[in-house]
Parts: C-alpha cells; structure tokens; sequence
C-alpha cells in the first residue's frame, strides 16, 4: 500500500507587513500590522495536506537557528512528519509579504536561504519514500535540479506527480512530462504557456498547451473565479465557493495545493480533487496568514456538504 504524499520544498518564516499600498523606491511608510510565521511552499502545502487529513512528508532543508524552531513546532503542530537536512553554513528562509490592507492581495520577495540548496543528492537520499508516495508534490521555490529529480523518482516508482510551478520559472519540456497535474495560477500559466489568463476560455487555452508541452492534465487556479481542470478528455470549470469575507490571500494557492494533493491520494476522481482543494482555498482566505490559515479537514467536509445542500 502507498504511503500517503511526499512534498519537497521550501520551509520560510514569513513577516507579513499589511498596509494601503507598497511603498515606493526611497520611500518610508506607516503599516497597518505586522506579523510572523511559518511560510514557504512546501511548508505550507505540507501543513495544507496534513490539516486536510492526510499523512504527511516533506522533505526540506533548515538552518541551526529560531526560524527552525518555529518550522518544527509548525509541523508538530500539524502532524507533518519532517524529513530534514540540517545546514548549519546557511540560514533557515525568510519571506517578506506585502498584503494590500483594502484587498487583500499581496506582493512577496523569498530568500529561501538553506533550503535553495535542496540538491539531487538530497532527493536521492529519500528515493523509497518518494516512490513509495501516493502523491509526490514539488514547486519552484528550490533548485529545478531537485524538483525534476523528485518528479522523475515518483514517476518511476508510480506515485501520482503534481507540479505546483511556483514561483514562475522556464521548465524544460521533459520535466512536465514527469508531471500528471501540473497546478498554475494565472500569471503562472500565462508564463508557461505565454497565454494570457483573463477568462475562462484563455484558462483552457493555457491549460491545453501545457498539456501539449507534457503534462498530464493542468488545474489553472484563478482565484475568485475558482479552478479550471483540463485533461486530455474533458475540461470543466469548478467554481470558487463563498466561505466568508476575504481576508488574505497569500495561502490560497498552497491551500488548494495541499487539499488537492490528500484528495487525490485518498482515490478521489480528480475534478472532485480539485473540487476539495477549491474549499480549502475558500476557507484559508478568509484568515490572516499562510500556514495557520490552512483548514481542518471538517471545516472542509462541513463546506462541500453547505455547497452541496
């Protein structure tokens, strides 16, 4: 039997700045808060899928200092079990996190520090547990090495590959053909594809020409607007649900990432996948932060359960 999802990525402590607007260059502003705590996406999506009720791995790399304390208490927290290399000649990453305080959208600058130095040596090193996953997830936030090593292990050994790409980087034609679901939000797919998401109609534009570059099917994350899911037999569109006011949206995206990621181990057909990962993300952005944001698997059965009534 499969042994639950294997994540790889990145573990950042996040200080989270909430203003009117961003400053410019040379320019000093008043903010309206501030906070800190755990981000990264790995970190988050890890949290995202261990809250949603599934079993848990990430793989990672921490510094020797109090932002590593603060990963492992976040994981313990949520049930995450780490896999870690400890690198004492680097630093534990930080985020900075802009959040427009009228939107609540945000802006984001990662210095990923010992975790950018996640290698294919690494990889290797957890080569069963990645294989042996039944759901392997990767972003961008690492080194592409690592990621595409990751891919290709899970691949070969069978387990379900999901490619959150990222933050947006050029990915060689063989590495999303590693990929059964590849995760874009729109800016991200537009990158990728150099199609413009500015509705529906583009969404599966860009979602077919990633499936055209490799992948096995694309779920284009488009915010309020939801997902769309593009396979090479069907597209549909999942609307976005209503949780609340918006509050923040910085966790959105690794919300359905990690929704999605239990949803599809657990057997679940991958427009009820995507379905389930809307939820989450419906839920976190009515919340302030990343990982605290990430729902219980009940708030998202009670939800789905609203939305179906």
């Amino acid at each position: 039997m499969r042994d639950g999802i294997v994540i790889l990525g990145v573990f950042v402590a996040d200080a989270s700045f909430r203003a009117d607007r961003q400053p410019r260059i040379g320019e000093t502003i008043l903010g309206r808060g501030f906070a800190l705590g755990p981000g990264g996406k790995g970190s988050n999506q890890a949290v995202a899928a261990a809250r949603a009720g599934g079993r848990v791995r990430l793989i990672t790399r921490l510094g020797r200092d109090p932002f590593a304390d603060m990963a492992r208490a976040t994981w313990a927290r949520a049930g995450v079990a780490p896999d870690v290399t400890e690198d004492e000649g680097s630093y534990t990453g930080a985020a900075f996190i802009f959040v427009e305080e009228a939107t609540g959208d945000n802006a984001i600058i990662i210095a990923p520090g010992a975790a950018g130095r996640l290698s294919v040596a690494d990889v290797e090193a957890r080569a069963a547990a990645i294989a042996g996953a039944a759901v392997f997830v990767t972003q961008l936030e690492q080194p592409l090495a690592a990621a595409e090593r990751g891919l290709a292990i899970a691949r070969a050994g069978g387990a379900r590959t999901i490619l959150n790409p990222a933050p947006a980087a050029a990915i060689p034609r063989a590495m999303l053909a590693l990929c059964d679901v590849v995760t874009p939000n729109e800016t991200e797919a537009e990158g990728l594809t150099g199609v413009a998401v500015r509705s529906l109609a583009e969404a599966e534009r860009a979602a077919e020409a990633l499936i055209a570059l490799g992948a096995g099917a694309a779920a284009v994350t488009l915010g309020a607007q939801g997902a769309l899911y593009r396979d090479r037999s069907r597209c549909v569109h999942v609307p976005a649900f209503d949780a609340g006011p918006v509050v923040e949206t910085t966790g959105a995206g690794d919300a359905f990432n990690g929704a999605f990621a239990v949803a599809l181990a657990e057997g679940a057909d991958p427009v009820a996948a995507v379905r389930f990962g809307c939820a989450a993300a419906a839920i976190s952005v009515t919340r302030a932060g990343t990982a605290p944001s990430m729902p219980a698997r009940a708030e998202i059965d009670a939800l789905l359960a609203r939305a179906a009534g």
